[in-house]
């Protein structure tokens, strides 16, 4: 295992629900930079992978969603998700650099929502109690789809 997967179990393993999904977020934002750095440089076989990959974050992100709970949120982020997964595929396709862009651009603002939530969601010395969660949140991934995946789909 690359010292960069073992680095990323540790901090998929180690973080608040919040988190994980700011590390989503994160990670899927990397992917579709490192896509387009490859379609600037031709390399299609690179170019795709990392399109694959953050298309999977998306998946992740969108089967986390529980639409009971989260109502018009998660309807909304779950509509958002699939609009990304097809400019991504649609990039890959026609090898073009805007809607990659456009990703690119909405997982930034949505990846600095997630952040400010993180923020004003820190556990206090209070918090940190066993069995004091987040459990309000509708829009978390399950722990276990997480670590199950952390170095699988969506590793760098």
């Amino acid at each position: 295992m690359s010292w960069k997967k073992a680095y990323l179990e540790t901090r998929v393993l180690s973080a608040s629900p919040v988190e994980l999904v700011n590390i989503l977020y994160e990670y899927a934002t990397l992917g579709v930079q490192d896509a387009r750095s490859s379609l600037t440089y031709g390399d299609i076989a690179a170019r795709a992978k990392a399109i694959s990959k953050t298309i999977a974050i998306l998946g992740e992100l969108e089967s986390s969603l529980n639409h009971r709970v989260g109502g018009g949120i998660a309807s909304n982020l779950a509509r958002l998700y699939q609009y990304m997964r097809e400019r991504l595929t649609r990039a890959n396709l026609t090898q073009s650099d805007e809607p990659l862009a456009e990703v690119e651009a909405l997982l930034k603002t949505l990846g600095e929502g997630w952040q400010q939530i993180g923020r004003e969601h820190a556990p206090t010395s209070d918090d940190s109690r066993p069995g004091n969660t987040m459990t309000g949140w509708s829009v978390l991934p399950p722990m276990e789809s997480m670590t199950e995946h952390s170095s699988q789909s969506w590793s760098a």
